[in-house]
């Protein structure tokens, strides 16, 4: 992920529109996390109605009133469009804390072309490695909420490692589509044994009537 910003100025969509200069606050930033790539635009309706949908499903993953900790998840605004002060207001119905590229970085319309951006607004859904989980997650958004995150954490096999400890992790790493299948090879192992030990209790008992003293 950082490998697609490396050289470039990340901005805080905060008051102060702190920047992101240096590649270690870029990486400690994106690193195992999964980004989203919002590309969009002021003068585009479909945009304006989308933007406050995106702010809350980006907030219920993210801001400590909803969730217990922050998912690991990292939102991009993209602008495309055709005036500074349009990017400045349509940034006001953003989350403050999503990123943002300056309006004068002719960086946002080569992702605009790396992507294949074909309409708006779109949301390019990365995986920490940069690959492509989702070319535009709008709908899933949309319909799923932030109910979708889960697949898309599982999809990207995003590691938690900063809230695992070892025993949990190795316990959820085991979770996958053959989970059910081991269940079922357990229980079946389970009974087998059980039914062995039934066996010998049994033929102890049958020994013991059986060899009892003469009186």
């Amino acid at each position: 992920m950082v490998e697609l910003f490396v050289d470039r100025v990340l901005v805080k969509n905060n008051r102060n529109h702190d920047e992101l200069e240096t590649g270690e606050e870029i990486a400690i930033r994106l690193q195992n996390r999964i980004l989203m790539l919002f590309f969009g635009s002021a003068a585009c309706e479909r945009c304006q109605q989308f933007a406050p949908k995106l702010s809350d499903f980006f907030t219920r993953l993210t801001d400590e009133f909803y969730v217990d900790r922050s998912a690991q998840l990292v939102l991009l605004y993209i602008s495309l469009d055709r005036l500074e002060e349009h990017q400045a207001n349509f940034l006001k119905m953003l989350p403050k804390k999503c990123l943002f590229l300056a309006y004068d970085d002719l960086y946002r319309r080569e992702l605009e072309d790396m992507f294949n951006v074909k309409e708006l607004p779109t949301v390019v859904v990365l995986r920490p490695d940069c690959s492509v989980l989702m070319p535009n997650a709008v709908n899933e958004i949309l319909c799923l909420g932030p109910g979708c995150y889960r697949n898309w954490q599982e999809a990207a096999e995003l590691i938690d490692r900063n809230f695992m400890i070892a025993e949990n992790f190795q316990e959820m790493s085991m979770r996958n589509f053959t989970d059910p299948l081991r269940r079922l090879k357990y229980k079946v192992e389970h009974n087998k044994k059980r039914n062995k030990k039934s066996g010998r209790e049994d033929a102890e008992v049958g020994g013991k009537e059986g060899g009892g003293l003469p009186w």
